[in-house]
């Protein structure tokens, strides 16, 4: 079967597997990335090895038509930051990969939240693309548990595991599951992207809900008020203490490391930045 799809590296399971699977591939569909959230190095890559031309502006309509002209059956979504435009007039199929258990986590990254709300079973889906975001009828899902501590990171290796499944189950057996199809039911969710008032770090919380923040966000990275001052917190280590100090007092500052109280113990700030992720940052040189 002849088809394009949107991708960013995080999803590259799905183009993998498709190939592999003996679909034709015409056109490649990336947005702009930060390079933290989203990254597209080895997708186009793949698409240059493979001779497959790659648009980075935003899909629209006459796109759709060029890719019905070329014989193209099928759209795969497999990460994309704007919407696509109508499909049904010029595509017989169109598709999205979604990194959370539908109806559970529409929108644009579920997966912070899913760590922060403490779910031990989490997954990805593939449903028709339709309208609403992420609310169409689904062909297939995978599911796996998650751990009381897991993080960021093994959720995001987990998901992509999870990916390589999926996507081999529907590439392997499109039409019957397109057909069979089901609608997501009551009970959906959406959950918008995150705001800094998320990821600040709160010491008058327990350690154990500070530290399932600091899991949840990562390499994203928190942020935490120490002597009045905001840093961005990377890495950091907690325990559980009697102690006398008011919560957000800071303890002790041993080579850039920074001890703070919190409600009940203590966190240790081992890696932070006055600078969040990513920024511009420099010195003038003498």
């Amino acid at each position: 079967m002849r088809f394009a799809i949107t991708l960013s590296d995080r999803f590259k399971p799905v183009l993998d597997v498709f190939l592999h699977a003996g679909w034709q591939p015409l056109k490649l569909f990336c947005t702009p990335v930060d390079h933290r959230m989203h990254h597209h190095k080895e997708s186009l890559a793949t698409a240059e090895r493979l001779g497959v031309p790659v648009q980075l502006s935003r899909m629209r309509e006459r796109d759709l038509l060029e890719l019905a002209e070329q014989g193209c059956e099928a759209l795969l979504v497999a990460s994309y930051n704007w919407r696509v435009p109508d499909w049904e007039p010029y595509l017989s199929y169109a598709v999205n990969f979604h990194p959370s258990p539908l109806p559970v986590g529409r929108g644009p990254y579920p997966q912070v939240r899913a760590l922060l709300d403490g779910h031990r079973q989490w997954g990805c889906s593939c449903h028709r693309l339709s309208r609403e975001f992420d609310a169409g009828e689904v062909l297939a899902q995978e599911r796996f548990a998650l751990q009381p501590d897991e993080s960021h990171e093994s959720l995001d290796v987990k998901l992509q595991l999870a990916l390589y499944r999926l996507a081999g189950r529907v590439a392997g057996d499109f039409a019957a599951l397109w057909e069979q199809a089901q609608p997501q039911g009551e009970g959906g969710s959406y959950w918008p992207l995150w705001r800094d008032e998320d990821r600040m770090l709160n010491f008058n919380q327990p350690v154990a809900d500070i530290m399932r923040r600091v899991r949840a966000f990562g390499d994203f990275e928190c942020m935490a008020m120490v002597n009045g001052v905001i840093v961005h917190v990377h890495r950091a280590q907690a325990w559980r203490e009697i102690h006398g100090h008011q919560p957000g007092a800071l303890i002790l500052s041993n080579a850039l490391s920074l001890l703070v109280a919190a409600a009940d113990g203590m966190v240790l700030i081992s890696e932070w930045s006055l600078n969040p992720a990513g920024g511009v940052s420099g010195r003038l040189r003498g």
